[in-house]
């Protein structure tokens, strides 16, 4: 019956010499005015009910059952929103905040008012960009780790990135913030459980369109229930071990505690503690994971800008292994993830909900309307990015800087991501360090299909042939910290500052 109302979603992708038209939803072509049919076809796909009008800087609005929808495609009202006119835009849509309180309570990424304020400046200090230096070892030597992992993996063996990616950032995210190796069975299990959440959860929640201003909770169906109880089960386990006295004392958990113990207003009980450490856990590995996924299917659909990465690394680098006081000088490989971040930003609708009763534009918005910025349309219209839907990193080299509020792949204003630095740092030494060693070849007929639920990621993962470049350097070895490192651990975590 529902299929009755769905309009087949046709993906593009063109590929010639020199350019490269990644995948993406072609235009929506459903009969105007059939709003129902529009909310139906998000259930299934949101990346593909945009018509070609959408991709214009302009502010427009739709009503669904009542319900009115304000879509925001123009850089100076997403200012206004994000910036200027903030306090009245601070809460996140309903529909974020059901699909993600099972999973993270009231963590930062769906709190709002005092909680919100309160632990926004509590987690921005932890990951502050002047912290991330120092952090940089980590991200090298588990990068390292994987690469040795690879290099027993048959050369042009298939694999499947996506997980790769996810156990990779995982891991560097449980060493850098919790001081804790997880080990290749908890990363599997965290990416294999939060996958399957995605899948379940209902991202448009037809309550709200209804009448509810909250929306509906969601349906805790026996299978989303295991979902959760996987995650937590390894969140409950570091944030046990901390309150056991078993953690790092050098890490951003600990001095959490320590925080907590200092100003108990900050309510931070055990519960608390879960919900941030959840927050932070996957808000900081799933975005840089769906990023590094995206960008070896790039390099491998596009070997003119992968031959411009590899002279790049060797240039630089030459036989040792990239790390962080390369970065200035890896103006390519970070070109290719700041591209990557606009053809396919990992969170791609920013939807909030009105307190009072605005005008945006020419439209008088009522109270709890929604309020949508979305950034795969907006990095994606021509009067702002030349040939928008065009991979085309050297756009962002020479100085070349997208106009202000264009480009929001962390959001912007008050509630952008305080980890954005901290996952900047991260992709581009992860792409450095690996595709210095290997390269990632898809089959030209091979479809890849992006989709939109929580996140940006292909929908079947990506399936490749992991190739072999070259034999890790000989100074790669991972057995006992780099000099940083060590240097690091004598004077304690910057975490703990």
């Amino acid at each position: 019956m529902r299929a009755r109302f769905l309009q087949p979603v046709e993906i593009v992708e063109h590929v010639s010499d020199n350019v490269l038209e990644p995948v993406h939803a072609a235009y929506y072509a459903g009969p105007p005015g059939k709003y129902l049919n529009l909310l139906l076809q998000a259930r299934q796909d949101f990346l593909s009910i945009w018509r070609v009008g959408d991709y214009r800087e302009k502010v427009s609005q739709i009503r669904i059952l009542g319900r009115q929808i304000v879509l925001v495609n123009a850089p100076e009202v997403i200012r206004d929103i994000l910036v200027k006119r903030r306090d009245n835009y601070e809460r996140k849509s309903p529909q974020m905040r059901r699909a993600l309180e099972y999973l993270l309570g009231d963590g930062l990424f769906i709190s709002d008012g005092p909680t919100w304020r309160q632990r926004r400046a509590l987690v921005s200090d932890i990951v502050h960009k002047d912290r991330v230096p120092a952090f940089s070892p980590i991200i090298e030597r588990t990068a390292l780790e994987m690469a040795r992992r690879w290099q027993q993996i048959p050369d042009r063996t298939t694999i499947d990135i996506l997980p790769e990616m996810a156990a990779l950032t995982a891991e560097i995210i449980s060493r850098s913030v919790f001081g804790q190796e997880l080990g290749h069975a908890d990363t599997a299990e965290v990416s294999e459980s939060f996958t399957q959440y995605q899948a379940l959860v209902d991202s448009t929640n037809p309550g709200y369109f209804l009448g509810l201003d909250e929306g509906l909770p969601m349906m805790r169906t026996p299978a989303l229930r295991r979902a959760v109880r996987r995650l937590h089960h390894v969140i409950d386990r570091i944030v046990e071990d901390h309150l056991a006295g078993r953690g790092s004392h050098n890490s951003m958990m600990e001095l959490l505690i320590r925080r907590q113990k200092r100003n108990p207003e900050l309510g931070l009980n055990a519960v608390a503690l879960r919900n941030e450490a959840a927050t932070i856990f996957m808000a900081g590995h799933e975005t840089t994971a769906a990023t590094l996924t995206w960008v070896w299917y790039l390099l491998a659909r596009a070997p003119w800008v992968e031959r411009a990465v590899h002279e790049e690394i060797a240039a630089v680098c030459g036989d040792r292994a990239p790390t962080v006081e390369d970065l200035p000088r890896l103006r390519w490989c970070q070109a290719v993830i700041e591209e990557t971040l606009r053809l396919y930003p990992p969170v791609p609708i920013l939807a909030r909900q009105n307190r009072d009763a605005d005008q945006i534009g020419d439209i008088a918005v009522r109270p709890s309307s929604l309020i949508l910025i979305v950034p795969w349309l907006l990095h994606r219209t021509e009067s702002l990015f030349e040939a928008p839907h065009e991979f085309r990193p050297e756009r962002f080299m020479d100085g070349g800087r997208p106009e202000p509020y264009s480009y929001i792949p962390f959001a912007s204003g008050p509630r952008v991501c305080p980890g954005q630095h901290f996952g900047m740092t991260e992709a581009i030494l992860c792409l450095a360090i690996l595709a210095q060693r290997f390269r990632i070849v898809l089959p030209p007929d091979q479809k890849i299909v992006p989709q939109c639920r929580l996140t940006l990621r292909p929908r079947d993962g990506l399936p490749g042939m992991l190739v072999h470049r070259q034999r890790g350097p000989a100074s790669d070895t991972v057995t006992s910290p780099p000099a940083r490192e060590r240097e690091m651990a004598a004077v304690g975590c910057p975490y703990s500052a």
